[in-house]
């Protein structure tokens, strides 16, 4: 008798298990009432802003001192104050910076370190009369970093820029400048919009959601260049930025 042929059974394919159904998970005791669950796809932390501090009065002196209870965004547990923008209601020009460093921290004033006095050799170069200018940064805490006992430049991030926008457009409405100067990336992107690129567009009359500006590079970045020859080159591309805009404020005000 012929021994029986070895069958090799393939085993059914298992069916598929069922999909659990997705029941919604219970909010932790933290969530706000109605804020998507924990570990849904729609849960996503919420924009945060500093709307809520700014007043509805516009004088420049309650800005300022609501600015120091401003909570919009983290940077100020570690900041020393706010630094609120500096200058005349009324001014012409408006220049934006980044941020405070160190020595506006400590002082509570914009641009009044080693860039600050950079920026005005250039404004006077430029033939911007100085008492005609705002000065504020896009974001009014300063950001850093340790590094033994030095307190380094950090820089802000898009949505500690977004967080701060509301005290710039309080500012632009309050003072109502005929031209705004941006100074370095952060400035011009939380002006013209993230696309913007200063190497590209620098020293050009553009229009804005707040006017008319011209961005050119922050004066700190002048500081850091590498040798005498490239600070002073770069001090000279920044002094005919600063020209353009000037040329700009005297069709803008002639006044």
């Amino acid at each position: 008798m012929a021994p029986r042929r070895a069958t090799t059974r393939t085993p059914a394919p298992r069916a598929p298990a069922p999909r659990a159904r997705a029941d919604r998970a219970s909010p932790s005791r933290g969530d706000a009432p109605g804020a998507p669950a924990a570990g849904s796809r729609a849960a996503r932390a919420p924009a945060r802003s500093a709307a809520p501090w700014v007043p509805p009065e516009r004088s420049l002196s309650a800005l300022r001192e609501a600015a120091q209870g401003c909570r919009g965004c983290d940077l100020w547990e570690r900041a020393t104050q706010a630094v609120f923008g500096e200058g005349p209601r009324g001014a012409a020009v408006m220049l934006v910076g980044e941020q405070p460093g160190n020595a506006e921290d400590l002082a509570g004033r914009p641009f009044v370190g080693p860039a600050g006095r950079l920026l005005d050799e250039a404004l006077d170069a430029a033939g911007i009369d100085r008492k005609r200018v705002f000065v504020t940064n896009a974001v009014k805490h300063f950001k850093w970093e340790p590094r033994g006992k030095l307190r380094i430049h950090a820089k802000p991030n898009s949505r500690e820029v977004a967080a701060c926008r509301p005290w710039l457009e309080a500012e632009v409405s309050t003072v109502h400048p005929k031209l705004l100067i941006a100074l370095g990336a952060t400035a011009a992107q939380s002006i013209l919009g993230p696309s913007f690129r200063v190497t590209r567009q620098r020293g050009m009359l553009l229009g804005s959601p707040f006017g008319r500006v011209v961005a050119t590079v922050h004066p700190a970045s002048i500081l850091r260049a590498p040798d005498p020859e490239s600070r002073q080159r770069e001090n000279e591309l920044f002094v005919a930025d600063l020209r353009v805009a000037a040329a700009a404020l005297r069709d803008l005000d002639p006044d």
